[in-house]
């Protein structure tokens, strides 16, 4: 059997979770589907829920608290150094290791329920296929340990290899896949099964750029059909392109949630190239901000949000002349390394 055991086979299995039972016949991997059966869920429940989630190693303790949400249908960003506990909080969510305190819900129900993981795709960092498989024989290994009704198979199959940009491979053997193809594949067992959840851990680690603008792709595809993804990352530019929303962890807990907008608003600053402005200036406008010259331009950091107009009038009544004006706004990784310095 495959290393990329499925999640029914018991607490240890690192493979993915297994399809909707009642997902109708001839559906195309991650499309939502009209089924009532295959889609039961707590109303107005969030994908994901964890309060105050714990988890300790005899004396390390690799979760300290972790709360956060995640809504439907969106793409969650989950962002930490090594060590912060992201493996270990995906390995509780999907029910692969059991909580030392705390509890989360996913798709409504309690994390490990085994119904409710027939309804998650998760793609592990580090997995690996019997190089003697062929890819074809690979994803009809996990459409069998997911229970998927045989006539589904060659379409489901055949569906995955496409999304992932590997129908001509499909009869070759593992073992003569490059490191990147085999993310491929990976990515494409993820989606077997129509999943409401697909849970990736850092899933473009092995891409070339070409493979890394493919995945993204795929990501938004499954946004717009209603699936929510949990996207486990240590590359800030990947979760810019694709997250709506991103949690940065440290030490097993979360140091900030929101939009990727309200993280980088929290600093704004602004660069000016400004002339004709008399001695005395600066602790006339002292209040807006920290000034730091460059060059011929001054940047003006920590300014509260929208006050760049009053600071250009503040310029002009002093008798300056404002030659040119550019909002700046910090970077994803700016911000992270920020907050990690705060904690």
């Amino acid at each position: 059997m495959s290393p990329a055991r499925s999640a029914e086979a018991g607490p240890e299995g690192r493979g993915l979770t297994a399809s909707p039972g009642h997902a109708a016949d001839g559906a195309v991997p991650g499309r939502v589907t009209d089924d009532p059966g295959a889609r039961a869920q707590a109303p107005g429940s969030p994908a994901i829920h964890a309060i105050e989630l714990r988890k300790r190693y005899r004396r390390t303790v690799a979760l300290d608290g972790l709360s956060m949400s995640v809504e439907r249908g969106e793409v969650f960003g989950f962002l930490g150094p090594n060590g912060a506990g992201k493996t270990t909080a995906v390995k509780l969510l999907l029910g692969l290791v059991r909580p030392s305190g705390g509890e989360a819900m996913v798709l409504g129900a309690p994390a490990g329920d085994l119904q409710t993981r027939r309804r998650i795709g998760y793609l592990p960092e580090l997995f690996r296929y019997q190089s003697w498989l062929t890819a074809r024989e690979v994803l009809v290994l996990h459409c069998r340990l997911r229970r998927l009704p045989r006539p589904r198979w060659a379409g489901a199959v055949d569906d995955a290899l496409r999304i992932v940009g590997l129908s001509g491979r499909g009869d070759d053997r593992v073992g003569t896949f490059s490191k990147g193809m085999q993310q491929r594949l990976g990515l494409g067992v993820a989606l077997l099964g129509e999943p409401e959840l697909v849970v990736l851990d850092e899933p473009t680690s092995a891409l070339d750029p070409v493979g890394r603008h493919d995945v993204r792709t795929i990501i938004r595809a499954l946004r717009d059909r209603g699936t929510t993804v949990f996207l486990n990352t240590h590359l800030l530019a990947e979760a810019e392109h694709v997250c709506d929303r991103v949690a940065i962890i440290s030490r097993g807990r979360s140091v900030a949630t929101g939009s990727l907008a309200e993280l980088k608003a929290a600093r704004p600053s602004v660069r000016l190239r400004v002339g004709g402005l008399a001695d005395g200036w600066w602790e006339r406008l002292a209040g807006f901000g920290r000034w730091t010259p460059d060059g011929d331009w001054l940047l003006v950091e920590d300014m509260a949000a929208g006050r760049v107009p009053d600071l250009v009038g503040s310029i002009v009544s002093l008798g300056g002349q404002v030659e040119a004006v550019i909002p700046e706004q910090q970077t994803l990784e700016e911000r992270f390394l920020e907050l990690l310095e705060e904690k």
